[in-house]
């Protein structure tokens, strides 16, 4: 039964082949594992997706149905980053798609995209400003891409990029499994003066073929908190943290916020299971410095709230505080 959803649908999330075949997440999560030893389908993303290595990339009808859950709660808490009358970029994705419905709300903001997903979800916004990018159309994610898009880039400064992808590690930074996304992506970044990545915790630990942004020019991660016994996700966590990379992580219920009014005026995360006690300023106390080669910061380390990522912490939940990781002191 799991291999005729996958097949039939490209790409299937865990929790819906739960439900499907009537069992718990973890047996289905052990049937997968199975039949990717046997080369049947590959694991990705939180689901199963039909067997292609770093070069196979699934199209939007199925990245829409995968961790919707969390690309909700990651959208909600990285659109309070953003503040009135800034100008910002946003990538092609589901969940910078995602983002964009929430930034329909911030007042004076101008988007420049190159995606047709993004644009479509800020067109009734009275108070926001779109700019698309030129380029051709790729059909899979509804994104311009090419040397078209790239050129209309030329010249242009915003205060912070948004960015997904298809991987996300601390070696590489983040990957994607096509080269014309790729590049147009890395234009996106030259523009921008601070860059935050959004992806969701099945997304940790992923490599994929292509890269498009280093590690060390990641200003901020926005991530969902990893179940307990996704060591490969936690491990990721702290490597990124390792290497100066702010990360917000978002927890269930995060979007009871509005969008917008600048730092620390969007919606709550909650503290991964690593996470000390949470500091910063939601806590009431200075945020941590970001060590590592970094961009100017429009605005100070910290974010809505701030922690430091540790080992052997047990499971703090604080409903709304934003937990900003910061490196392990050696």
């Amino acid at each position: 039964m799991i291999l005729e959803m996958v097949r039939a649908n490209g790409a299937v999330s865990l929790r819906e082949l739960a439900r499907v075949v009537q069992t718990s997440e973890v047996t289905v999560r052990r049937d997968v594992r199975a039949l990717e030893a046997e080369g049947l389908l590959d694991r990705r993303h939180g689901g199963a997706v039909l067997p292609g290595g770093f070069t196979r990339e699934s199209g939007f009808p199925q990245k829409s149905h995968l961790a919707t859950a969390e690309k909700t709660a990651i959208a909600d808490l990285a659109a309070g980053f953003v503040e009135e009358g800034e100008a910002v970029v946003v990538g092609a994705g589901t969940t910078t798609q995602e983002l964009a419905r929430r930034l329909a709300r911030v007042p004076g903001l101008t988007v420049v995209t190159n995606s047709l997903l993004v644009a479509q979800a800020l067109a009734h916004a009275n108070r926001v400003e779109v700019v698309m990018t030129g380029g051709t159309l790729r059909g899979s994610n509804y994104a311009l891409v090419g040397s078209g898009a790239e050129q209309s880039l030329q010249g242009l400064r915003v205060s912070r990029a948004f960015l997904s992808g298809s991987g996300l590690t601390a070696e590489r930074g983040l990957s994607t499994s096509n080269m014309l996304s790729a590049s147009v992506d890395r234009a996106l970044v030259q523009a921008a003066a601070e860059v935050v990545v959004l992806a969701d915790h099945t997304k940790l630990g992923s490599d994929t073929m292509f890269q498009t942004v280093p590690t060390d020019v990641i200003t901020r991660l926005v991530t969902d908190e990893p179940p307990a016994h996704d060591d490969r996700a936690l491990t990721e966590l702290q490597a990124l943290a390792d290497q100066g990379v702010q990360i917000a992580v978002a927890g269930p219920g995060a979007g009871s916020g509005p969008a917008g009014g600048g730092e620390g005026g969007g919606s709550a995360g909650r503290q991964s299971g690593r996470l000390g006690p949470s500091q910063g300023r939601g806590g009431g106390e200075e945020g941590l410095p970001l060590p590592g080669p970094r961009r100017n910061h429009p605005h100070p380390p910290g974010g809505p709230g701030s922690a430091q990522l540790r080992t052997a912490v047990p499971l703090a939940e604080q409903p709304g505080r934003v937990a900003d990781l910061a490196p392990r002191r050696r």
